[in-house]
């Protein structure tokens, strides 16, 4: 085979059999255990090779605040407080800044298509929205972007808001997300969000039932307004942290109904951690939504980030991986299976829930690849493995070494001097 632009050499895939990868004009052209040919190569030494993460949920224009912010409660009412006073005083140049600290990290951490919700209403306008785009446009050489213009503190109770998300749409958003548990009228704010998208014919991200209550949702007039709309693989939720407190019987119940609507869900286990239970001092409930086994049951799933170095969440590095292996934990997996499930949920998943058209390691999809220092996708989780190295359409993006011990050399003096004895 001759004129690759690149050939990564011993590359283990999912399959588990390393294998050469062939890339030409930014898309992968071969796949074959020993590909002949004069290019420049990348060794692997077969370390596993993943599509880059996919990260569905995360709020770029509210990272990086807690110098803004004094909390004491670490509740969900004043996080969103919090943000809002701070908002007030942001600068199209300020979110630009904090995003690209935090979207520099996702990069170097394996993500390379994300979806980011950014705030819209009158108190912040369309500043954000500006920040956001122009960081799209910067970085579409690492990462692909996709915004999600969003209402936090509501809709029908905040004039002026569906105006400034029209005008979002209108000016290149590529969806559309909602709040209802903080709007006054939850079902008008959720009728709304489906006719703004209907009228532009973009995808639907919530943010739904992000409390411990079961006794109510609105997960069903999401349900139900998909399938009157008949948006179904169209429509995503985040959070629905009321799953993690329903009984068995009602979630399998739950689960066939976001199946047959075609509903998605992520969970954002690190914010959900932080933010549910708060009222429990003791037995203090994990508040995380049991993806696993709503995959079961045939909902897609992923698993986010969310917030990064805010109120609602005061830490993060952006790894996906690490995201993944913390639901793990909180979740109870530890099966070879149910932890490859999880890498699936920042990767093939969350590429269907963002209705991704290429994506995989395969001939004739993007060269989007991210080499993990470990052999198999289970152990990559179990482990954090950490990103070697990533190819965005065929180029370099990032790179780090792997860590290596630096044993002392046997004929080499020692370092230490050990005191004398005293006589």
């Amino acid at each position: 085979m001759s004129n690759l632009d690149l050939v990564l050499r011993e590359a283990r895939t999912a399959d588990g059999e390393p294998v050469d990868i062939g890339v030409k004009g930014g898309r992968i052209v071969a796949i074959a255990p020993r590909l002949v040919c004069d290019a420049p190569e990348e060794p692997l030494a077969g370390r596993l090779v993943v599509p880059g993460f996919a990260d569905t949920h995360i709020h770029l224009d509210k990272s990086c605040l807690l110098d803004r912010c004094e909390c004491h409660r670490g509740t969900l009412d004043e996080a969103i407080a919090q943000v809002a006073q701070a908002k007030r005083a942001f600068t199209e140049e300020d979110v630009y800044e904090r995003a690209r600290r935090t979207l520099e990290k996702a990069i170097l951490h394996g993500t390379q298509h994300m979806r980011t919700h950014v705030e819209v209403d009158p108190r912040i306008g369309l500043t954000a929205f500006r920040a956001i785009r122009r960081l799209k446009h910067d970085y579409a050489w690492a990462i692909d972007l996709q915004i999600c213009a969003f209402p936090q503190e509501g809709l029908i109770n905040d004039p002026g808001t569906e105006e400034l998300l029209v005008e979002a749409c209108d000016a290149g958003a590529d969806l559309i997300g909602g709040c209802p548990y903080t709007d006054s009228d939850p079902d008008g704010h959720i009728a709304r969000i489906f006719d703004i998208a209907g009228r532009f014919d973009l995808d639907i991200d919530f943010h739904l039932d992000f409390d411990l209550d079961p006794s109510w949702m609105h997960l069903d007039e999401v349900c139900r307004q998909t399938e009157a709309h008949r948006r179904g693989g169209r429509v995503a939720v985040g959070h629905v942290t009321k799953l993690s407190a329903v009984l068995p019987n009602r979630l399998a119940s739950i689960a066939a109904r976001l199946a047959a609507a075609g509903v998605a869900v992520t969970v954002l286990p690190s914010t959900d951690l932080f933010l549910m239970g708060r009222a429990s001092d003791h037995l203090v409930p994990r508040g995380v939504a049991p993806a696993h086994r709503l995959l079961a049951a045939g909902v897609t799933c992923s698993i986010a980030t969310n917030n990064v170095l805010n109120p609602f969440t005061p830490f993060g590095d952006c790894s996906l991986v690490r995201m993944a292996n913390l639901y793990a934990n909180c979740a109870q997996l530890g099966r070879p299976r149910e932890l490859a499930s999880c890498l699936d949920m920042i990767t093939r998943l969350p590429a269907k829930l963002m209705n991704l058209a290429d994506y995989g390691i395969a001939v004739g999809a993007p060269a989007d690849v991210v080499v993990l220092d470990a052999r198999e996708g289970a152990m990559a989780v179990a482990e954090i493995a950490q990103p070697l190295m990533g190819f965005k359409r065929g180029r370099k993006t990032f790179a780090r070494p792997a860590a290596a011990l630096l044993r002392p050399d046997a004929a080499e003096p020692p370092t230490h001097v050990p005191a004398r004895r005293r006589s």
